[in-house]
C-alpha cells in the first residue's frame, strides 16, 4: 500500500464523514483535509478497499540503543490467518506492542485499514476500534463462572448504574450461546473460571475477546502449555475464526503452525527474514541457520 493509496483512503473517509454530518444537520470542522488517522465514526467500519486490514511500513524501535524493530514492513489481509515465527528476541512481542499502542516507534507507519493511523491513538482507543490482543498467560476472572466472564466482556456501557441494571436481551443471549459452542465451553458454562484447565482458560479469554466483535486478533503463543487434545481443538477454533476475523498468531509449536498456516512470516533481529508457506520457510537456509537448526 503506497502513501498515495493511504491518502486516497483518507479522502474516502472524509467524504463518508461529511455525508453523515450533512444527514444529521451538522457541518464539517473548518473544511480541513482529512488526516490519515481519521476514524469512520458514522459506520464504525475499517476501510479495507485496498485489501489490507493491517499495514506496517519501515517501522523502527530502539530500547537503550538496542534495535528491537529494524525497518519492519508487514501487511495482513482481511480475514487472513497469518502465523509469525522466529527466535526469542526477534521482535514478535514488540511488534504486537506497536500495533496495540503499548509501544511507540521511533519512525515508520502503522495503519489499521487504509485510513486509521494507529500511532495517533491510545491502547484503549485501539481496542475499541476492533483490535483484540491475547497475551501468553490467560487473564480471566477466576472467581466468576464462564458465563459471567463472557457476559462481563460484552460491549456495553460499563458505568455503575448501567451495569447494575443490565440484563441480557435475546440477541445477546444467542450470541453468548453460540460463542460458548465456538470456544468449546458449552458444557462448562456454570464452572468457575479458576477450575478450568489451562487450555480452557485460554479458550475463555479468546471468547472474551470475541464478545467485543474484534476485526483483528493478535494471539501470542496461544497453545503454550496445552495438551495435545487442547492444541488440536484450538487449531479447529482458529480455522473456524479465519475469514470472519483477521488473526495474527505468534507461536513456536511447528506442528500447530503446520495445521493452521497458509502464509508464515519469519522475524529475526526485528525485521522480516523470510515469508511464504511453511514448507518454503522451513527450506530457507537463513531460517534454518537462525531458528530451526539442522
Amino acid at each position: 500500500m503506497t502513501p498515495e493509496q493511504l491518502r486516497q483512503g483518507a479522502i474516502r473517509a472524509q467524504e463518508r464523514d461529511a455525508k453523515a454530518a450533512s444527514a444529521a444537520g451538522q457541518t464539517e470542522s473548518g473544511g480541513r483535509t482529512a488526516g490519515f488517522g481519521r476514524i469512520v465514526h458514522a459506520h464504525g467500519e475499517v476501510d479495507v478497499t485496498h485489501g489490507r486490514i493491517l499495514y506496517l511500513e519501515g517501522v523502527n524501535v530502539s530500547f537503550d540503543g538496542f534495535k528491537a524493530i529494524n525497518n519492519l514492513s508487514l501487511d495482513i489481509a482481511p480475514g487472513e490467518l497469518r502465523c509469525i515465527i522466529g527466535p526469542n528476541g526477534a521482535g514478535k512481542t514488540t511488534m504486537m506492542d506497536l500495533i496495540t499502542g503499548k509501544t511507540r516507534p521511533d519512525s515508520g507507519r502503522v495503519f489499521f485499514g487504509s485510513t486509521i493511523d494507529l500511532l495517533r491513538y491510545s491502547e484503549p482507543q485501539i481496542a475499541q476500534m476492533g483490535i483484540g490482543r491475547k497475551f501468553q498467560k490467560p487473564t480471566v476472572f477466576e472467581q466468576l463462572t464462564v458465563f459471567e466472564n463472557l457476559e462481563l466482556a460484552l460491549k456495553t456501557h460499563k458505568g455503575v448504574l448501567p451495569s447494575m441494571r443490565f440484563r441480557l436481551d435475546s440477541t445477546q443471549s444467542d450470541k453468548l450461546a453460540d460463542l460458548l459452542h465456538t470456544v468449546h465451553l458449552s458444557e462448562s458454562v456454570t464452572r468457575c473460571a479458576g477450575n478450568l484447565s489451562h487450555g480452557q482458560k485460554q479458550w475463555l479469554e479468546i471468547g472474551m475477546l470475541l464478545m467485543q466483535d474484534p476485526k483483528l486478533l493478535l494471539l501470542d503463543e496461544p497453545v503454550a502449555g496445552m495438551t495435545d487434545e487442547e492444541t488440536a481443538r484450538t487449531a479447529e477454533l482458529f480455522l473456524t475464526l479465519k475469514g470472519k476475523h483477521s488473526l495474527v498468531v505468534v507461536e513456536h509449536d511447528m506442528s500447530f503452525i503446520k495445521t493452521i498456516s497458509e502464509i508464515v512470516t519469519v522475524l529475526c533481529d526485528g525485521a522480516v527474514l523470510a515469508q511464504g508457506t511453511l514448507d518454503q520457510v522451513q527450506a530457507d537456509e537463513r531460517v534454518i541457520e537462525v531458528y530451526l537448526g539442522r
